[in-house]
C-alpha cells in the first residue's frame, strides 16, 4: 500500500507562551465571618499560578499573575461543610474581564469564569461579594484582591 501523501494542518501562529487556566479559590470560615461580620479575617485566597509569580497566598490581598488569554475560574471552598458559602459576584474592569456565573452540572455549586482579554500594565483590583449562611445580605471584602502582568517580562534566560 503506498504512503498517504497527506500534508499535516497548519496551526495558526502562536504566541511564544500558550494560555492556561488559573483556578482562583476562595477559602471561607463562615462560622467566624458570621459570628464577626467580618470577611476580610476569615477569607484566605490561593491560585494555581504560584510558578508564573502569584503572591499573597492565605491572605484576602492575592495578586494572581495572569496574561492575555489566560481563563480565570473563581471558586469557594467553605472551612465549615454545614454552612452555605457561594460566591455572588465578581466585580472587575470589563476591559480587563468579564466574569459569568456558572453552575456544575446536575449540581448547585457555582463558579465563576471569564477570560482575561488584554494584556496587564498595572494592577487591577477586583472585588468579590459571597453569600454566607442564611444572611440575604451578600458580604464584601475590605481587602482587594488584584490581577498582575506577567513577572520578568523580556528577562527570560537569566
Amino acid at each position: 500500500m503506498p504512503p498517504r501523501n497527506k500534508q499535516p494542518e497548519r496551526q495558526p501562529a502562536q504566541s511564544s507562551q500558550p494560555t492556561r487556566p488559573v483556578t482562583i479559590t476562595a477559602v471561607v470560615d463562615p462560622v467566624a465571618a458570621l459570628a464577626s461580620e467580618n470577611l476580610d479575617d476569615n477569607l484566605y485566597f490561593y491560585d494555581t499560578n504560584k510558578s508564573a509569580g502569584s503572591t499573597g497566598f492565605g491572605t484576602p490581598a492575592l495578586h494572581s499573575r495572569v496574561r492575555k488569554g489566560d481563563t480565570l475560574l473563581w471558586n469557594v471552598i467553605p472551612l465549615e461543610c454545614e454552612t452555605y458559602v457561594s460566591l455572588s459576584d465578581i466585580e472587575i474592569d470589563p476591559r480587563i474581564a468579564e466574569p459569568t456565573q456558572k453552575v456544575y452540572p446536575g449540581t448547585d455549586i457555582v463558579f465563576w469564569t471569564a477570560e482575561v482579554k488584554q494584556d496587564i500594565t498595572e494592577p487591577v483590583p477586583y472585588r468579590l461579594s459571597f453569600l454566607l449562611g442564611t444572611v440575604s445580605t451578600p458580604f464584601s471584602l475590605t481587602a482587594r484582591p488584584t490581577l498582575t502582568g506577567p513577572a520578568n517580562e523580556g528577562k527570560e534566560g537569566r
